[in-house]
């Protein structure tokens, strides 16, 4: 079956989320990837806490297999610290065709795998570094996580209650969104851009200029306007009724988006308040449509106000589901998006699916996650080595 990345080779020396994320992607889309990971010692092993830690065989076997950012890949290891390591991952990138980072601005260099270095041997090598700053400006050298690119880029800002403190949400939208998903717009970008020149780039990613890119709408009715946006209190973000969460009779949540005047005036009429059809939009009335929405709604538990509204017709509606019954939704189920993918020692792994899905060439999971090395002697054949050098590649007491 022929998929969208066919015959593209990406090499991944990322570590945490948005890279990871970002190769899944194109593995999924039919991508050799090749993870380059750092050797870690039996003692490592068992010292370190998480799923790194995990000393047994049979369950760190387990925990790779389920990993949904580690699948369709191979995974070697190297300690980059030495320059036959150094050496080795420079023949991989030879002839690969994406190369990606996430470590802070500098790092690379002193691992001998820079852009200008890899380039000069594949020139055309797409290059895309991955970090939260970016390559250059006044804050390049920061560390930050998730939450500090969102303070930065102005969405926390956006986020919470009015006169409340922002509402931290889980690490999906720097890290993942903002991160992750561009740097793959950017690298099939550069991708496409190679046939016209013939030559690879670099592709310079920084979370922070995500998180504010994504606020294109709102920045836009900034600059127009000159107001700043409030948490809590715009259209979109917890100001008005129609675009809300109420609590129900169960204490589970139900999400109302009724924006567009029909289906705003469908919800009141399913809900007995006609009379305030003609005020959607009268923010002086707005307490008093919410007081009377929250206390309709705890009437009746999260899914039967679910079915009744759904069948009102034209209700934009949705239940607030806690992750286990995420997977367990009739239309998440019919779009696969939770898969099983395989099985490790006999048992099934399940993983969440694909979200884009091409009519012709279908993005699939052909492999689970590997273990941490488990395929350095592979790869490392693969482009020549012999065993003997390998051997000293590899380190005794490194994982293989």
């Amino acid at each position: 079956m022929v998929m969208p990345l066919d015959g593209i080779k990406v090499v991944d020396l990322t570590r945490l989320a948005p890279g990871p994320f970002c190769t899944m992607v194109m593995g999924d889309m039919g991508a050799e990837v090749i993870r380059v990971e750092e050797p870690r010692r039996s003692s490592q092993l068992a010292e370190e806490g998480g799923n790194a830690g995990i000393a047994d065989a049979g369950d760190q076997r387990r925990a790779a297999a389920f990993n949904a950012l580690n699948r369709n890949k191979r995974s070697i290891a190297l300690d980059l610290k030495r320059t036959q390591a150094q050496e080795a991952l420079k023949r991989l990138c030879q002839d690969a065709d994406v190369f990606v980072e996430g470590f802070r601005p500098g790092v690379v260099q002193r691992l001998g795998c820079d852009y200008d270095t890899l380039s000069a041997a594949n020139p055309r090598l797409v290059y895309c570094s991955i970090s939260g700053y970016g390559q250059d400006g006044p804050y390049r050298d920061l560390v930050g996580h998730d939450i500090n690119y969102l303070s930065i880029g102005g969405a926390l800002g956006l986020i919470g209650e009015e006169n409340g403190p922002p509402a931290i949400p889980y690490n999906i939208i720097a890290d993942y969104a903002a991160g992750g998903l561009q740097a793959v717009v950017g690298i099939m970008g550069a991708l496409l851009a190679r046939e016209k020149m013939g030559r690879g780039q670099y592709v310079d990613i920084a979370m922070t200029d995500g998180v504010a890119y994504m606020l294109a709408a709102v920045a836009s009715d900034f600059f127009r306007t000159g107001i700043v946006p409030r948490p809590g209190a715009m259209p979109l973000n917890g100001g008005a009724p129609y675009y809300n969460t109420y609590r129900c009779k169960d204490g589970k949540y139900l999400s109302i988006g009724c924006i567009e005047p029909g289906f705003w005036e469908n919800l009141c009429r399913a809900l007995g308040t006609e009379e305030f059809i003609p005020h959607q939009h009268e923010q002086e009335r707005y307490p008093e449509i919410f007081d009377r929405f929250r206390r309709i709604f705890r009437t009746y538990t999260r899914d039967e106000w679910w079915e009744t509204l759904r069948r009102a017709g034209d209700v934009a509606v949705g239940p607030v589901y806690s992750l286990d019954e995420v997977f367990q939704d009739p239309q998440i189920r019919h779009r696969e998006m939770s898969q099983e993918v395989g099985q490790v020692d006999g048992e099934p792994v399940r993983q969440v699916g694909v979200g884009p899905k091409l009519s012709q060439t279908a993005a699939r999971v052909r492999r689970t996650g590997p273990m941490s090395g488990e395929h350095t002697q592979e790869v490392l054949r693969e482009l020549g080595y012999s065993q003997d050098q390998i051997a000293d590649i590899v380190q005794p007491g490194h994982s293989e």
